[in-house]
Order: C-alpha cells, then structure tokens, then sequence
C-alpha cells in the first residue's frame, strides 16, 4: 500500500507494536528502524531497475535525514521526551497538507516543478530526520506529501522518499546500537521482531513499487494524501490520549 508513495510503512507499525505486541520503549524505536533496513531494499531494486533512483533528489534528502536520525536517536534515550506537543505539530502539518492531496487537483505533467532549493531540502530532511530517530518512523510519510505538496510528481518523491529512508535507518540502528553497548541496554531493538516484520515488508514493498508505473499521479496523490491524514489522525489522537 505505501511503497508507490514512498512511505516505508514504519509509521503504521508503531502503534502496533507499542499496543499489540507490547514492545516496549525505547526498544520499539529501533525495531521500527531494522524494519526499515530490511523492508525498503524490495521497491528500491524496483525503482532503480527503471532508472528511477538517480537525480539530486535522493542525495540532498540523505544528506539531511543521515545526521537527523543520529540526533534523534540521541535525544530518544537521554531525555526521552514525552512527545505530545511533538506528535500535535506533526498532525497539525500532516492533516491539511493530506486533505490537499485527497480534493486538490494534480499539477498537469509539463508543469511538475523542479526540485526546490539544495538548502530548502536538506533542511527539511534534516528535521524529518530527527523526527524519524526520536519515533523510528521512515520519514517518507512526512517527506512525501510535502515535496509532492509543492508539485514534484510522486514518481519522483517516491524513490528518493524510500532511499532516505533505507541510509537513514542503517545509522539510527547503528546509533540506537551504540547506545545499548555503552551503558543504555534499553536503546536496543529486538532483532528478531525487526527481521521477521522487515521480510513481510520487504516483499508487499517490492509488489507495491511494481505496481507504481500502472497507477495514474491523481490516485498516487489521492493515496498519499489518505495516508498522511491517517498519521495525521493518529498523531493527535496519542497526543491528545497521553
């Protein structure tokens, strides 16, 4: 459902693993980071078979998110904030950028924009990146609908989306990893739920971005804009339970 928008799927895995399994935290922060590193090589191979990977876009979003992750990671087990004001923040951005998307009209094929300005990108991967250390999300559901938002087409957000997600994932595991040897053992994920949700992931992944060059921009928009008022949604709902 979410590779052929970008999104990783992490961010739906959350809530499932903190309430259905009872992983608890800060554990299933980095759970949800493997299931990153195992989970997106499937629509990445996909993507890069049609020459879909290359272009700016993927470098300036790594460049970003890499140290974004690692600053998140850090702040996730040192002050372990509560998150409420973080998680109302992101509801409040997510929920009308994604109800754009589900009622705005698509931009037409030749007037797609071009990439925005090196600095714009790498510091709003930047952010995201933190947001993805702290919460063990991809970044892909906030990245997505913002860069689609501004008009880039979402054949375009979507690999570089998946690809930030993949490098940034391997340095929050690795951080989150680091923290458990030098004296945090809380800080690491568990190994065997990561692998066993990542190979689930790792194949509907590589099903969905096989699926992308069949679907039109207007149903990837429409899905995309579903998917961030559904984080959006449960954003403000644990924000506004906690």
């Amino acid at each position: 459902m979410t590779a052929p928008v970008g999104v990783s799927g992490a961010v739906f895995l959350l809530p499932v693993q903190v309430s259905l399994l009872g992983v608890p935290s800060p554990t299933v922060t980095p759970t949800n980071l493997l299931y990153n590193i195992v989970a997106t090589p499937g629509p990445l191979a996909q993507y890069a078979r049609r020459g879909q990977l290359g272009g700016p876009l993927v470098r300036l979003m790594v460049t970003g998110t890499l140290p974004g992750v690692a600053v998140g990671a850090v702040v996730r087990v040192t002050l372990v904030p509560g998150g409420a004001t973080f998680r109302l923040l992101l509801a409040v951005l997510l929920l009308p950028l994604g109800t754009w998307l589900l009622v705005g009209r698509p931009h037409r094929p030749g007037g797609a924009r071009s990439v925005p300005a090196s600095w714009k990108v790498v510091s709003l991967a930047f952010v995201v990146g933190v947001v993805g250390g702290v919460y063990g999300i991809g970044g892909g559901s906030i990245l997505g609908p913002i860069l689609v938002g501004v008009g880039l087409p979402v054949a375009t957000v979507a690999p570089a989306a998946l690809a930030a997600t993949f490098v940034t994932s391997i340095g929050g595991v690795a951080t989150y990893a680091a923290l458990a040897i030098s004296g945090a053992p809380a800080a690491a994920p568990d190994w065997a739920l990561g692998l066993v949700l990542g190979l689930g992931g790792l194949v509907g992944g590589f099903v969905g971005a096989r699926l992308q060059p069949r679907l039109s921009e207007t149903l990837l928009r429409r899905v995309l804009g579903g998917l961030a008022v559904a984080v959006g949604l449960s954003y403000a709902a644990t924000a506004w339970l906690r």
